[in-house]
């Protein structure tokens, strides 16, 4: 292979190098090409690549990485792109079930507004000054006053690596209340180890969250990230939470060729 096919895409501002694998070619074990490839200086520029795969089941295998070139957990914002993508390459017409690393996803896309099913949340731990969820990647939720001007990057670092999720590390979202059922969120996340424009997984753990500690009462919630609106809605069932949907746009924004 002298050079790779590619298409960028973005979801409320979290934006992904996404490539069309199904003839298995690219070289997806060389971490270095990966993070090369998302590098914003010296490569295309992205949170993350992923790959669309051939599945035996299903319409297709979504494969994550992220922009350090390890393959992540469950991206949500990235599930919305690769189904667009998928739409796109025709692989797909409005409704999928695939595949991805934290099992089996159904969406359903309509002029560019993606509707993507995460996984159900098994269990919700509420400490004294934050609360943790698994949403197909692992989530830290601090409510907060002043969203706006929080220190981000330095207070999500300092948590990603501290105790009690040290090397395996966490993602870290800062939240604050706008009105009965809005709330604005910032994240950093771990693997691109800085703070996003957006992050699907977080804002779905954030609208748990904030159902779980009663600061609202709505069963569905909008996100305001840095790059957008994004809606969830969930079915709560005792500590556990089902049937939870992440809607947003997922939009192309260019394609091209990089030459290795």
């Amino acid at each position: 292979m002298s050079q790779i096919e590619f298409y960028k895409y973005q979801g409320t501002g979290n934006d992904f190098v996404m490539i069309d694998n199904r003839q298995q070619q690219f070289p997806k074990n060389d971490t270095k090409l990966i993070a090369k490839l998302c590098d914003r200086k010296f490569g295309i520029g992205a949170d993350g690549l992923i790959l669309l795969e051939l599945s035996k089941l299903h319409d297709f295998t979504m494969k994550y990485y992220n922009a350090d070139g390890n393959e992540g957990s469950m991206c949500g914002n990235g599930g919305r792109c690769i189904v667009a993508f998928s739409k796109q390459l025709k692989v797909i017409e409005t409704n999928t079930t695939f595949d991805a690393v934290d099992g089996l996803h159904e969406a359903h896309i309509k002029d560019g507004i993606v509707s993507l099913k995460m996984k159900d949340v098994a269990e919700v731990e509420q400490f004294s000054d934050y609360l943790f969820l698994d949403t197909g990647s692992p989530h830290h939720i601090a409510f907060v006053d002043g969203v706006q001007d929080f220190d981000v990057y330095n207070t999500g670092k300092s948590i990603r690596y501290g105790a009690p999720y040290f090397e395996k590390g966490t993602n870290v979202n800062f939240v604050e209340q706008q009105n009965e059922n809005t709330f604005k969120i910032r994240t950093y996340e771990r693997g691109v180890e800085d703070e996003t424009l957006s992050c699907g997984t977080g804002a779905t753990a954030a609208a748990i969250a904030a159902f779980h500690s009663k600061k609202t009462s709505k069963k569905n919630v909008f996100l305001e990230t840095l790059g957008g609106t994004l809606e969830v809605s969930f079915g709560p069932d005792t500590n556990s939470y089902k049937n939870v949907f992440l809607k947003g746009k997922a939009t192309m924004v260019f394609k091209g060729f990089f030459e290795l």
